[in-house]
């Protein structure tokens, strides 16, 4: 398994807990506000951090270090992801996964062997509006409602995500995510900031009023609904 990116040390990615991010290769996505663009239309194969060398790296971190972030990208688009986990566990390390949501059957193999603690799953829009908002045609709604019912259902603790785009995103949009998941633990509106390195171009934030309207709306739903990072 091949990563391209390591953070050695975070404390707002794994909530609670002192981790380090590992950064996975590709998406099946092409969501024009990804702020990880390069890791998914552009990717660097010649800088790159082997198996071997980040089970190293978190071999001398125990200790030091709660946990592991894995994100993409999206992880779950490779094929060893659970012999990577697995590896990580052994050393005693908590696990927490980004995803798009569109691999609901390894998500459930991973749940069912008590792999993760922790995951946070993008829904990128309403349903109507997915596949404009992931980039791509033909997106498996039926596959992002199986993983969002796997999480509800699970004992771990998890998080729906959405990142708030002025061009994507209406407060109506806002509305039928949150009773989409109706009950969920916790939803957590982002609003868009510019990395440099995006897919799409002339993409703006919403005003901190909007997401806050935004907010409010979603509680009819998700009661524990946070904006994250203002």
């Amino acid at each position: 398994m091949k990563i391209y990116g390591l953070q050695k040390l975070t404390l707002l990615d794994y909530p609670g807990k002192t981790a380090c991010t590992i950064f996975t290769g590709g998406c099946n996505f092409r969501c024009p506000f990804c702020h990880n663009a390069l890791l998914v239309t552009d990717i660097d194969s010649s800088q790159t951090y082997s198996e071997e060398e980040i089970l190293d790296f978190l071999s001398k971190r125990t200790g030091l270090l709660d946990g592991v972030c894995i994100t993409g990208g999206e992880p779950l688009m490779n094929n060893d992801i659970e012999d990577f986990i697995r590896a990580i566990k052994k050393l005693g390390y908590k696990v927490k996964l980004d995803t798009n949501g569109s691999f609901p059957e390894i998500l459930k193999e991973l749940l069912n062997n008590h792999l993760v603690d922790y995951v946070a799953m993008d829904i990128k829009n309403s349903k109507e509006k997915y596949e404009k908002t992931a980039g791509i045609k033909n997106v498996s709604i039926s596959d992002i409602e199986k993983s969002i019912n796997l999480l509800k259902l699970s004992d771990i603790d998890y998080e729906f995500r959405t990142t708030v785009v002025n061009e994507f995103h209406t407060e109506g949009d806002i509305l039928k995510i949150a009773e989409w998941i109706k009950g969920a633990k916790n939803y957590f509106l982002q609003n868009f900031e510019d990395s440099g390195n995006l897919i799409g171009e002339n993409l703006s934030a919403v005003s901190k009023d909007i997401l806050e309207k935004m907010k409010t709306s979603a509680k009819a739903f998700v009661e524990n609904t946070q904006i994250r990072g203002v």
